[in-house]
């Protein structure tokens, strides 16, 4: 059958183990730009310096994309104070998730960060959407199971100073950031629908560009745009600058092509990555008994996001 004149065709998806191998690689590269935060972190680079460079970079290469797509760059009426919610929403998530990795290994702070299916499947039944089923439910009882063993919580109740001074609020600021970004993933679903993505990612990023800019013109945050203090922070402010872009705009430009309905588990590499990461570069090692507390929580996230699907 010959496709209509002026028809758009759908393009055709890349083979499985193509894409499956393409979104691993795309986790890897978001994982090496936390990896990367934290030497610049350890370097004394400020949160918000870091999280400008990587919003502004990303920004510029989104904004390519729409000139490139030739994109609308008008928004549908009533959707700008919600797209401005969902920016700020991505801001305060990525001040909070700096601010654990700045703290705590950074596999540990990107697992509490993959709470969010959890806390995103509560929201939405708050807000009067579907209630989680038995199944869902008794999968999230696993994850949290899981994430007491990794977080080591029975050790630290004991002695709280065992898992050092930073432990405490690390652990905080990783729920945090997933609480923000659920908020706004909901927002995005239920009130930015008609808003195309590539659009929808470009302004947010510039709204947390200008809310960090803001931030540190204000002093908000002590310290906040501080340049690093040597040469290894430098370059870990430039690599997570350039993983972070590099990985957002070809996700973008190949997710047409990535059957996302059957693939997106794969994104949960990341936290397998970041720990294998964490480790060559930074020194970072779970115990035998943390690494058990992941892996229970890596399954029950690529349980609940199969399932969705099955």
């Amino acid at each position: 059958m010959s496709t209509p004149s002026g028809a758009s065709v759908a393009p055709a998806p890349f083979p499985r183990p193509l894409a499956l191998a393409l979104m691993c690689g795309l986790a890897t590269l978001f994982a090496a730009n936390h990896v990367a935060a934290r030497v610049a972190f350890d370097a004394g680079a400020g949160l918000l310096l870091a999280i400008v460079l990587r919003s502004g970079v990303a920004a510029l290469a989104l904004a390519a994309l729409v000139v490139f797509q030739r994109k609308s760059w008008r928004l549908p009426a009533g959707s700008g104070r919600w797209q401005l919610a969902v920016g700020l929403l991505v801001a305060v998530q990525s001040l909070c998730l700096y601010s654990a990795v700045a703290r705590i290994p950074v596999v540990v702070a990107l697992l509490l960060m993959n709470t969010l299916p959890i806390q995103l499947a509560l929201l939405s039944w708050a807000l009067g959407g579907p209630r989680p089923t038995a199944r869902a439910t008794l999968v999230m009882g696993v994850i949290l199971i899981g994430l007491v063993v990794v977080l080591d919580v029975p050790t630290w109740l004991a002695d709280p100073g065992a898992m050092g001074p930073d432990w405490f609020a690390g652990v905080a600021f990783g729920l945090a950031a997933a609480t923000a970004f659920s908020c706004a993933l909901w927002i995005t679903e239920h009130r930015l629908a008609g808003v195309g993505s590539t659009l929808r990612s470009l302004l947010t990023m510039l709204t947390v560009l200008v809310a960090m800019v803001i931030a540190g013109g204000l002093g908000l945050v002590p310290g906040g745009m501080a340049p690093p203090q040597s040469l290894p922070g430098w370059t870990g402010l430039g690599f997570l600058a350039l993983c972070y872009a590099l990985a957002f705009s070809v996700l973008f430009i190949t997710v047409p092509r990535l059957d996302m309905a059957r693939n997106a588990p794969a994104m949960n590499m990341e936290p397998v990555a970041a720990l294998v990461l964490g480790y060559l570069v930074l020194g970072q090692a779970l115990t035998p008994v943390q690494l058990v507390g992941g892996g229970i929580v890596l399954a029950g996230i690529l349980f609940l996001g199969l399932s969705k699907r099955a």
